[in-house]
């Protein structure tokens, strides 16, 4: 029996290693990719223009802009591969193999189809195999989802990773590696990708802002050309045209907020593992959740105790103990010596011998002698067995029939003399759902996130936890998942395997849905990774930690609930802060386009445009600190609606600034150096008075704004104003030039908080 060396090195080069494939990616290469999009193309090319202009210090300024995002991503990003590193760790090292007809300690990767392995108490199961002899008890939860341990005997598969829980028995490999249903799952995770709503966002933002400004730069470019202005004002005309049109801080913003959300998760239990999680919890409105550990707590108990007549609850369950070991492993013996110490009876016999239980007989014995010292045999096991070794009792069927209906795990108890025993009752036992669950559904509820179960279990007991946390629609029918299934469809997917969960969440995906994915074992692991947000509760494996993009590390799941809160307080600062800058950066190319026609020349330069990004884009990055009210239903990035509220609110902003630029040409007949100036400091100044327009989604004195907020308001402020006053950079203005713009801005705000309330309805932003 076993393998000899040759033949298991001819497979071993055919199959190859029982190892998952390392596809990690290298560090360079990953920060890399943070220069490659549409945000960092739109910066290198700013700088590539500067350099032919030979402007090296503009050029300087604005790559040092890009390495900060770029390196804020690097630093905050990542963890792709760590779901693949922790499944890798769920393998055994060693096993046990029968080689060249002895027994030898072997790595576990060098296993292959055929290979003949001993599995024994406390250990893993290293492949996926066929046993052949003895009988040992498996811990499958993690990667079946079935709530108990199964008996295994000879012509039963297990798969890689389960865990042996007690006995002994020998086995044959059946598949390795990535051949597993082990592995299965491994391809399923390192596949599965969803592409962040944050990712989508910032992409579709840039498109609509390149569009629409590449649009209005075409016209100022035509424009230029045909009033013959000379090409060495054009083409910083043009250059300027870029740099304003250009969200530079937007992608560190999204960074920012999502690593402020993630430190006030953390302190409150939950922990992201991937930033854009957090956002992405403001976004779900479909919680898949997983039953056993996540709405159950994944510990058997006694739910109840039914004694034939003549007898009571207490014997019933002390002569069950009797006839359960002690202090093993095994989970049905553990629950119900617990549960009869809590109910002692004072004349129980006294035990003389224990046998565990058989899988092949399916029961578990023990010899007693009573007080009298006549012998007693006690049999606790499966109904139909113990029914046959009884006296008949007319009852029994139906009870038995009865508590399995309900999902329980059913044992019937009988004990006598060894010749004359009877039934004297019946224990079932459940996996009870956490007390919390049911509140937790409902609370969801309220805040517009529909809640699923799906489970690895069977129909019967799924249905009936479900209707216990309050799930009450119906259970989805064995088999395929139905064409076009939506959430509302069923309460429960039961007996569902890990590529199910997986295809389930896809299929919600599909229809529209943003998807939450509850779990906590391996089998739960590619479900985890293709949800909007995955939720590892804190009792999950490490690969469904490492999966999963939010890890509760607290006890309960109230966490989910204050990941959502989390979430769209996140939102709607980053919502703040792609408002502003949309509507600044539709407002700073059409001033370009509306100055070159009313003075004939750029009213601003590219180093004025700089200033700006530095003073405006990144000192506004204090909005991912600001109070904000969360929005009471799931939100979504309405890309389109976000556009077209930049728009009119711009237009707004545009009337300002080009109304001070009017009053400098034409009142206060400014030179082109001064009316630069002039409409820097009307952006900037107009730019703050938007901010706290437009923070709020109802009128500006609602919340107070955090001190992070104000402190970077009046940096900005003063900056810009200290700079136009002394000339530095720029042509000096006169102080009461300065403090008029500054009045006009304020009486701008209180303007635009007017007209933003319709508009927000209008558009459905809130």
């Amino acid at each position: 029996m076993g393998l000899t060396s040759v033949e298991a090195k001819n497979r071993l080069e055919k199959d190859g290693p029982n190892a998952m494939p390392d596809t990690s990616a290298h560090p360079l290469r990953n920060a890399l990719t943070k220069f490659w999009a549409p945000v960092p193309w739109l910066l290198e090319a700013a700088i590539a223009l500067q350099v032919v202009l030979h402007k090296d210090l503009e050029a300087a300024v604005i790559a040092g802009l890009l390495v900060f995002n770029a390196a804020l991503a690097w630093f905050q990003e990542g963890r792709a591969q760590a779901t693949l590193a922790a499944l890798k760790s769920r393998l055994a090292l060693n096993a046990s193999v029968r080689r060249d007809g002895v027994w030898k300690t072997l790595p576990a990767g060098e296993l292959v189809r055929g290979d003949v392995v001993k599995l024994s108490l406390g250990g893993v199961v290293a492949a996926d195999v066929h046993l052949v002899d003895g009988s040992v008890l498996l811990d499958q939860s993690m990667l079946t989802g079935e709530s108990l341990p199964i008996e295994a005997g000879a012509g039963v598969d297990t798969y890689a990773g389960a865990l042996v829980r007690r006995g002994e028995a020998t086995a044959e490999v059946t598949a390795t590696g990535v051949h597993t249903k082990f592995g299965r799952t491994a391809e399923l995770v390192r596949t599965a990708h969803v592409v962040s709503s944050q990712q989508k966002a910032v992409l579709r933002i840039v498109r609509n802002l390149a569009i629409f400004n590449g649009g209005v730069i075409l016209l100022i470019g035509a424009y230029a050309w045909f009033h013959a202005m000379p090409w060495s004002e054009i083409i910083p005309l043009l250059l300027t045209s870029v740099l304003a049109s250009v969200p530079v801080a937007l992608p560190a913003t999204f960074t920012l907020a999502a690593a402020l959300g993630a430190r006030a998760l953390a302190k409150l239990g939950v922990l992201p593992t991937r930033l854009t999680a957090v956002d992405e919890a403001a976004t779900i409105d479909v919680l898949c959740s997983d039953k056993t550990g996540t709405l159950t707590c994944n510990q058997l108990s006694v739910t109840s105790v039914r004694p034939m007549p003549g007898f009571d609850e207490a014997h019933v369950l002390g002569m069950a103990a009797l006839a359960s070991s002690d202090g093993g492993q095994d989970s049905v013996d553990a629950a119900i010596r617990s549960t009869a110490a809590h109910k002692p009876v004072s004349d129980l016999p006294k035990l003389t011998n224990f046998v565990p239980f058989d899988p092949g007989k399916k029961i578990s014995e023990a010899m007693t002698t009573d007080a009298k010292g006549g012998e007693q045999r006690i049999v606790k096991g499966a109904f139909t067995t113990v029914a046959g070794i009884t006296a008949p009792a007319p009852a029994a069927a139906a009870i038995a029939d009865e508590l399995e209906k309900q999902g329980f795990r059913v044992l019937a108890v009988a004990a006598g003399a060894p010749a004359s025993m009877q039934l004297i009752g019946f224990i079932a036992l459940s996996d009870p759902p956490r007390t919390d669950s049911s509140s937790l559904i409902s609370e969801l509820k309220t805040l517009g996130v529909h809640t699923v179960m799906v489970t690895g279990d069977a129909a019967a007991t799924a249905a009936i936890v479900a209707h216990a946390v309050g799930l009450n629609g119906a259970v989805c029918p064995p088999g395929p998942l139905p064409a076009g299934v939506k959430p509302e469809d069923f309460a429960v997917f039961a007996s569902i395997l890990p590529e199910g969960k997986f295809d389930l969440v896809k299929a919600f995906q599909k229809n529209g849905h943003a998807v939450g994915m509850c779990g906590d074992g391996a089998n739960d692991a590619p479900a985890l990774r293709q949800a909007q947000m995955g939720i590892a509760v804190s009792t999950a494996t490490d690969v469904a930690k490492s999966a999963a993009g939010v890890v509760l590390t607290e006890a309960g799941l109230g966490g989910i609930v204050t990941a959502v809160k989390e979430g769209r307080v996140t939102f709607q600062r980053i919502l703040t802060y792609t408002l502003n800058s949309v509507l600044k950066k539709i407002v700073q190319v059409l001033l370009l386009a509306v100055g070159l026609v009313m003075t004939g020349h750029a009213v601003l330069t590219p180093m004025l445009m700089v200033i700006v990004m530095i003073t405006g884009d990144f000192l506004a990055m204090s909005l991912t600190t600001d109070r904000v009210r969360p929005s009471e239903k799931p939100n979504s990035w309405q890309i389109g609606r976000i556009t077209g509220a930049g728009v009119i609110l711009g237009l707004c902003f545009l009337v300002f600034a080009t109304a001070v630029l009017a009053a400098g040409k034409f009142e206060l007949r400014l030179g082109t150096a001064a009316l630069q100036t002039l409409s820097v400091v009307a952006i900037v100044f107009g730019g703050q008075a938007t901010i706290y327009a437009i923070r709020e989604r109802r009128h500006l004195w609602g919340l107070r704004p955090t001190i992070w907020l104000v402190m970077s308001s009046i940096a900005d402020i003063l900056i810009i104003s200290t700079l136009a006053l002394r000339g530095f950079a720029m042509a000096p203005l006169p102080l009461t030039v300065v403090a008029c713009e500054f009045g006009a801005a304020v009486l701008f705000g209180l303007a635009l908080d007017v007209i933003k309330i319709p508009v927000f309805a209008r558009l459905g932003i809130s």
